[in-house]
Order: C-alpha cells, then structure tokens, then sequence
C-alpha cells in the first residue's frame, strides 16, 4: 500500500453527499454502491472494459483513500445506483466479493448443465455457489476444511466436500479456487474433467506444481486467470440481487462498528480463515 497512511476499506456503499460541477447522473442522497477502482477512462484497457488493468487505475483502500470512514471521494465513472430494494450492507459486499465470483465464472466460460467445484466456502465462495446455480450448473460442489462453512454452502444447494475426501471419477467442468493457497490451486487442476477449466482468483505470492502432461495436456484443460472483476459486469449483478436470484441476507454474519478495536479484531480472524460468512462495518450515523 501507498502512500500510508492510507484508510482501508474496497467494498462501499452508501448515499451521496455531495457532487461535483460536471456530475450530471448522481445527486445527494442518491443510494449507491462504488466500483473499486477509480480510473482514466481513457486508456486501452479502460476503453476495452478491462479497467482493472488501466494505466493509471487506483483501488481504493490500497493506493487511495478506502470506505473504513464516515465519507469517500470517487470519480462518477465509479460510482453505480443501488436500488432501494438492496440494503447497504449487501450492496457493499456486491462490490468485490460477489463480483469477483461472477467474473471467475465468466471468465470459466460456465454453461447450463455442467459441474462446478468451488474451493473455499467463505465470502466469495457463497456468492459463488448460488451465481453458479444461477447460471445453470447441473452440480455444484463446496470444498472447505470448515463444517460451518460447508454446512452454510448446503443450505444455498451445494454438495459439502471436505478436501481431504476429494473422490476421483470423471472431474469437474469448471473449478474455482477462491483460497489462495498451493494445495487448493493445484486441487482446482487435479479435479478437473477433459476440457475442464480452474479459474484461479485466490491471491497469494507462492507457486504451485502441476503435472502438465497427466492434469492439462492430455486432457486439453485450461488454467485461467482471475484479476479481479470489470464495472461493466456490476448491473446484471446487482439486478439479480435486486431480483433475490442472488441472496446476501446470510452471507453477512457479522455487523462491527466504525471504531479500530471492534475492526481490527475481525482482520486478525481472517489470518486462520475465520468464521463463516462476511462482515461488514456500519457506521452508526
């Protein structure tokens, strides 16, 4: 992160209090939910809807003041309606967790009547679970070292799967690792099916190992990279949401205030993979 001090916080929503000169489509008290990215517009990937990788892109929380505050400025191209049926809390987790799933499964290319495993059962791999039924999934599995997890991923229709159980047979059409983790990625290869594709979107800093003969070559399986997700996926998403297609009402499991204690107590739970489930920060005003 720079330049620090920095306020952290990627995932926002919230009402709009004041607008610039030029702003002509948001006025205050708008309901609105922030893309996390404040960029040029300009650029080739901005111009393609590949903004994550824009030139001079800043994500908020990391390069530029984040939503851990009682307010946040942000260019307008940043900014989307949230529709009063959706309320703040679940608009804020649409805005990385539950977007980041749907572009990792639209990058896997996931049609109507194929399997899914989706490895890690926390904030991302929920919305994951049910954007994957959404989409037509004939199978979806949970794979998680958690029983609370598992068990939540059951209620939203998937089939709970510890990792050390993993059964062999035909593999997966599409795999989803959403941890971060050596063993999970290579997992998410090793379980796919001919013509199978693992789209990674678990950030970590470490290599994994694959066989390529035996888990890609001769099965002509695809490894797919997964930075993020693009402004131009966040409507259809936030639709569905609106629609109840997809539910966030138990994905958020825990509500903490806007103090540093009660904040920093839910970051250090995320070190051992933590409780189920998301938390999100209310300001009491």
């Amino acid at each position: 992160m720079d330049p620090l001090p920095l306020t952290l916080g990627h995932e926002v929503a919230g009402v709009v209090e004041q607008v610039g000169l030029e702003v002509t489509h948001f006025k205050r008290g708008d309901r609105v939910c922030l893309h996390y990215l404040a960029t040029c517009g300009q650029c080739v990937y901005c111009q393609q809807g590949n903004e994550q990788f824009c030139t001079t892109g800043a994500m908020i929380g990391k390069y530029r003041d984040g939503g851990y505050a009682e307010f946040i400025v942000m260019p307008a191209r940043s900014v989307l309606r949230l529709p009063e049926e959706i309320p703040f809390e679940q608009g804020a987790i649409m805005m990385c967790s539950s977007a980041t799933s749907l572009h990792a499964l639209n990058k896997a290319r996931l049609r109507p009547g194929e399997s899914v495993a989706v490895f890690g059962a926390g904030g991302l791999g929920l919305s994951a679970i049910q954007l994957a039924r959404a989409f037509g999934a004939r199978e979806v599995f949970a794979v998680d070292i958690k029983p609370a997890k598992l068990e939540m991923a059951r209620s939203f229709g998937a089939v709970p799967v510890k990792i050390q159980r993993l059964t062999g047979g035909q593999g997966v059409d599409v795999a989803l690792e959403l941890i971060g983790l050596p063993a999970t990625m290579r997992q998410a290869v090793q379980c796919l099916a001919i013509k199978g594709r693992a789209a990674l979107a678990g950030l970590m800093d470490r290599t994994f190992e694959i066989a390529p003969y035996a888990e890609v070559l001769n099965k002509e399986a695809e490894i797919i990279g997964v930075s993020d997700h693009q402004a131009q996926e966040l409507p259809a998403l936030i639709e569905w949401v609106r629609q109840g297609k997809l539910d966030l009402s138990r994905v958020i499991t825990r509500r903490v205030p806007l103090e540093a204690g009660a904040i920093n107590e839910v970051l250090d739970g995320l070190e051992h993979f933590g409780p189920q489930g998301r938390a999100v920060i209310v300001n009491a005003e």
